[in-house]
């Protein structure tokens, strides 16, 4: 069954009457807020349903979902309003406890003093991975390139979406998406819904994107041998493999040599060296300066 979602800025939106009224609800409970904004879609569901907007179930927090979403997407609800929770830290501006505090960090701040490591490449290379467990290996793996790293299935963050086309944008260059995910239904729908919609946002903006998939695939299960399952009974949409199988069933060292070849393949390596020997000759002269 094709996927019928929307995808990328729906400037044409028509909403129903119904979704008008329940549009109104939301403006109101934002300008109520305006100063405490964003609000999560949790958030602004309670405040509906303390308005007596919404009956307090399942069906209708979906229903909001569906109306933001839509919402964001036509710019009938300004994107910088409702934020997306997946593990957010919010710090301080940074303090200390005196200059000589400040000197130390300067220096260690120096000593750690790095460029752009995509610097000069055709491509900007990003890693996301279904799997928030394996983002903490990735992020190891990824370290010495210079590439971020996200976590999430993609359906449910509309904002990630939206902001890795804006990022596809200010690079001027192709952003090309590294994914690792299950081997199941939604490992397959997921990224492909993810690349649709990053790239019809990104169109909008002048950005160019791609999304190649890393792991887990049909061949690497027969090569490894990796454990597999059936598929749900219950889950309809199409899925050709003959298994599922987890991207954590991937043992940690086939994980990273699939992800080092993923990056090294894509990237010219002469131009990477020089900016790495760049990095190092201008970290070495900052050093020298705060001797000073």
């Amino acid at each position: 069954m094709p996927d019928k979602r929307p995808r990328g800025y729906q400037p044409l939106w028509r909403p129903r009457p119904a979704t008008l009224e329940l549009l109104a609800a939301i403006d109101v409970i934002l300008a109520r807020y305006a100063e405490l904004l964003p609000m999560s879609l949790r958030q602004v569901f309670y405040a509906a349903v303390s308005d007596g907007v919404l009956e307090k179930t399942e069906r209708a927090y979906k229903r909001l979902g569906e109306v933001v979403g839509m919402g964001r997407r036509s710019g009938r609800i300004d994107w910088g309003a409702i934020r997306d929770d997946s593990g957010i830290c919010l710090e301080p501006p940074p303090a200390f406890t005196d200059p000589g505090d400040f000197r130390g960090r300067m220096r260690r701040a120096a000593e750690g003093y790095r460029r752009d490591r995509q610097e000069g490449q055709e491509q900007v290379l990003e890693l996301w991975s279904e799997s928030a467990g394996t983002t903490a290996q990735l992020a190891r793996l990824a370290e010495p390139y210079g590439l971020t790293v996200h976590s999430g299935g993609g359906f449910d963050s509309l904002s990630g979406k939206h902001e890795a086309a804006l990022r596809a944008a200010e690079c001027d260059r192709v952003l090309v998406t590294l994914h690792l995910g299950d081997l199941d239904p939604s490992g397959v729908h997921v990224p492909r819904a993810l690349a649709e919609d990053v790239a019809a946002f990104a169109a909008a903006h002048g950005g160019r994107t791609e999304l190649v998939r890393v792991a887990v695939t049909e061949e690497q299960v027969a090569r490894y041998g990796l454990p597999s399952a059936p598929p749900k009974p219950t889950d309809r949409r199409s899925f050709t493999a003959a298994g599922t199988t987890q991207l954590e069933a991937l043992p940690p060292d086939q994980l990273a040599e699939l992800v080092r070849a993923a990056i090294e393949e894509r990237i010219d390596m002469a131009v990477y060296e020089e900016v790495l020997e760049q990095e190092a000759a201008e970290r070495a002269e900052l050093l020298r300066q705060l001797e000073h």
